[in-house]
């Protein structure tokens, strides 16, 4: 539950404060009109997302089960890399993505509706997309589907809310400390999503070592418990886990959150004759 409302509120807000920097721009540019293109594009988007995360359901419970083991590895090793890019990515421009949104609307808005709901669809379904398929990845990993399924939908609750609530003025929090934290939790979930899928590659035969296990502990922590449940929602905890997965899930943690949290590099003052 913990990791999908760490994914759904973290993704959603993004996804809520694109739409409202945009909604912000039209309003204050006396442009109005332009909101119910605006709103369409985002809607079309959640749409396409919602038909990415079903797809990734009916492929998978369509495939055999060695079939299964390739699509869940192979999608987790696709959301660990977009997740991955998309925390950095939100680093380096989150101090102007205002700016930035505000540029692409003004132009835009010159082009008409059409470019409006352009604009608002490929800004929200870039988060959104990279949600379903990372939350498709998390919810195998996890296996819990009802406590998964309720974590999914008080984060994009809260994220929703809490976009409203900052769009109005209303709520007031410092985004800059929430979007590193917040990282760092995904790098967390993603080191177990790449857990997963080095063990579905382990199972289908691509890597070695799937009965070379670190450790063992479903003799007395079953894999369906409550505590194995929970550590697999947070950290990626596995009651059998290979050495190839625990080094893979330890080198990963280590090296993202180390140059996630590394301090940006100082533009260089230029030298005058």
């Amino acid at each position: 539950m913990l990791s999908t409302l760490i994914i759904a509120l973290r993704e959603g807000l993004e996804a809520s404060l694109i739409v409202g920097i945009l909604v912000a721009y039209l309003v204050k540019s006396e442009r109005r009109h332009h909101l119910r293109a605006l709103w369409t594009g985002v809607a079309l988007a959640i749409t396409a997302s919602l038909a990415l995360g079903a797809f990734l359901s009916y492929t998978s419970a369509e495939l055999s089960p060695k079939g299964e083991e390739l699509f869940a590895g192979t999608t987790s090793f696709v959301a660990v890399a977009m997740v991955t890019w998309m925390v950095f990515w939100m680093k380096r421009t989150a101090r102007g993505l205002r700016d930035e949104l505000h540029g692409k609307a003004a132009v835009a808005v010159s082009a008409g509706a059409l470019s409006i709901g352009t604009l608002s669809f490929f800004a929200v379904a870039r988060e959104g997309l990279e949600t379903s398929l990372f939350l498709y990845s998390n919810f195998k990993t996890v296996g819990a589907f009802s406590t998964a399924t309720l974590g999914l939908v008080l984060g994009l609750a809260a994220s929703v809310a809490l976009g409203y609530g900052i769009y109005n003025r209303s709520v007031k929090i410092n985004l800059g400390k929430f979007f590193t934290y917040s990282g760092v939790a995904l790098i967390v979930v993603a080191g177990g999503v790449l857990s997963y899928g080095i063990h579905e590659f382990q199972e289908f035969g691509f890597l070695p070592g799937p009965d070379a296990f670190a450790w063992n502990v479903t003799s007395w922590m079953p894999k369906d418990s409550l505590v194995a449940s929970m550590l697999a929602g947070t950290i990626g905890f596995d009651t059998t886990t290979s050495w190839l997965q625990l080094f893979t899930w330890v080198a990963y943690l280590a090296l993202t959150i180390t140059a996630y949290l590394a301090p940006a590099p100082k533009a260089k003052t230029p030298l005058h004759a």
